[in-house]
């Protein structure tokens, strides 16, 4: 908006009807006091100021505009008729004036000075507001960068007052800060500690989670720099997601030597009992069976009856101690896993026919999803004893539904085949879900009502994790659950 002061009401309205003409907002002021009255109430980006007026003339009038911060820097365009002489111009430009035209005037020159100036002006008053802007900006991100040093210090704090070795990593999987215990098994930052021969690399299983951007678990032994002791410790390194972008990771060594220790003479001591247990059993076993072939008995008479419930007796002792046998290779890193090229639609139809073949109840098991009739390098014992694991407890917990549903995908972008098993059983609960694939785990919902000794998946778990895959469970109580592994393709 462009403010002409003049005494002169006629030449007011002409200079006003030219500005107006050209689309530029016009007010007025007839004296030097309404001028100032204006222009410290409204912003205006020029002022057309007429020299000669009563009690206050236009020099006044820009000296005291200049004075103030609120219309220092608005351009002043001094007109007159009367003072013309060079000094007057001199006094003009003095007083603030960006310039200084005699009349007569020449509209069309009027009308590019203001064109010039009004445009210089508009651009001044952007680049103030944009270096506002600015300075607020930078403000806010000197508030936020003080913030986020506080936060991050907090942060370093309480990973120092953690009894574990913590660390953090940048999104790249590279060590970005350490507390002081890490210096225990690693002489540098930027180095894992050094790994019993026989356990993971760190930085390959990092680097295999990383890539599928999930966090990583691993129980292993690391160096102490001064004893030279390897020491068992739980590794946990978890991404801490911007949005749905990985900003960094976050992990920990808990020290957990003295429960395997613990662990082990117990492990031991199973082992143990499981040999001692194996013979006897066999021997048994052989008996009865001979027995059974001496006596020649009727199945169908309650003697044969007998005999047969002690056969299955024996069947269930014998697979007991089998899985117990398979708790202590696992523990002990014996655990043979022999891989070759199977056809993985074999293993499934194997797994099934057993089940069928060994349940005398209406049991339907029906396949769903693409049939993954392709060769995957595995152990073809050891997944089809996961799968009958998982189809046995599908039927054992779905006492009042015999259905079992077994659905296979193959995911060529992850380079992985899933199988799910789905049953229509008691379901268990949420917050239970994730422990019940550990050792001696059993659901106290369910463990008066069905037997076992809470292994099984447990075994089934270690299988599929060194076949470099993974297990897990989705499940609603009263619904069913659905167990299920992965496998890579290759």
């Amino acid at each position: 908006m462009i403010l002409i002061v003049d005494d002169n009401q006629s030449n007011l309205y002409s200079l006003q009807k030219l500005l107006e003409s050209k689309d530029f907002q016009v007010e007025t002021a007839g004296s030097g006091e309404e001028a100032l009255g204006k222009a410290l109430k409204k912003d205006y980006a020029l002022i057309i100021l007429d020299v000669q007026m009563p009690d206050m003339d236009g020099f006044e009038v820009a000296e005291t505009l200049a004075d103030y911060s609120k219309t220092k820097d608005v351009p002043i365009i001094f007109l007159s008729a009367v003072n013309t002489d060079k000094k007057f111009i001199t006094q003009g430009y003095a007083s603030g004036a960006k310039d200084y035209v005699t009349k007569p005037v020449d509209p069309e020159i009027l009308l590019l000075k203001v064109k010039t100036f009004y445009n210089l002006q508009e651009q001044n008053i952007a680049m103030k507001k944009t270096q506002q802007n600015l300075e607020l900006e930078v403000k806010g991100r000197r508030e936020s960068q003080v913030t986020m040093k506080s936060q991050i210090d907090h942060f370093h704090l309480m990973l120092e007052s953690l009894p574990q070795i913590a660390f953090t990593l940048n999104e790249n999987g590279i060590v970005d800060f350490v507390n002081g215990k890490w210096y225990q098994y690693s002489d540098t930052e930027q180095s894992f500690p050094k790994t019993h021969p026989d356990d993971h690399d760190i930085r390959e299983e990092l680097e295999r989670c990383r890539k599928k951007g999930k966090a990583l678990e691993l129980e292993i032994r690391i160096k102490n720099t001064v004893s030279g002791n390897y020491r068992y410790h739980l590794l946990r390194i978890t991404p801490v997601y911007d949005e749905n972008r990985i900003k960094n990771w976050v992990g920990t060594f808990t020290d957990i030597d003295d429960q395997k220790k613990v662990e082990k003479e117990k492990d031991e001591f199973l082992s143990i009992a499981s040999h001692e247990l194996k013979t006897p059993l066999t021997s048994i076993k052989a008996y009865v069976q001979l027995l059974e072939r001496k006596l020649k008995l009727d199945k169908e008479s309650p003697e044969g009856g007998f005999v047969t419930k002690v056969q299955g007796q024996i069947e269930k002792l014998n697979t007991l101690i089998t899985d117990l046998l398979d708790v202590s290779k696992i523990e002990n890193g014996k655990l043979k896993i022999n891989r070759k090229s199977v056809n993985l639609e074999s293993v499934i139809s194997n797994a099934i026919e057993t089940i069928l073949q060994t349940h005398d109840e209406q049991i339907r098991i029906e396949r769903h999803g693409t049939k993954p009739d392709i060769l995957i390098p595995l152990d073809e014992i050891r997944i089809e004893q996961v799968l009958i694991n998982f189809l046995t407890n599908a039927i054992k917990y779905s006492p009042e539904n015999n259905q079992v549903i077994v659905t296979t995908f193959v995911d060529e972008e992850a380079q992985e085949v899933r199988v799910n098993v789905t049953d229509f059983g008691i379901g268990i609960p949420d917050f239970k879900q994730d422990a019940v694939f550990k050792k001696f785990y059993r659901v106290e919902e369910s463990s008066l009502q069905f037997q076992g000794m809470g292994i099984g998946l447990f075994i089934c778990a270690e299988i599929i994790k060194q076949h470099h895959g993974n297990v897990g469970v989705s499940s609603i109580v009263g619904e069913g659950s659905t167990f299920y592994f992965t496998l890579p393709l290759n």
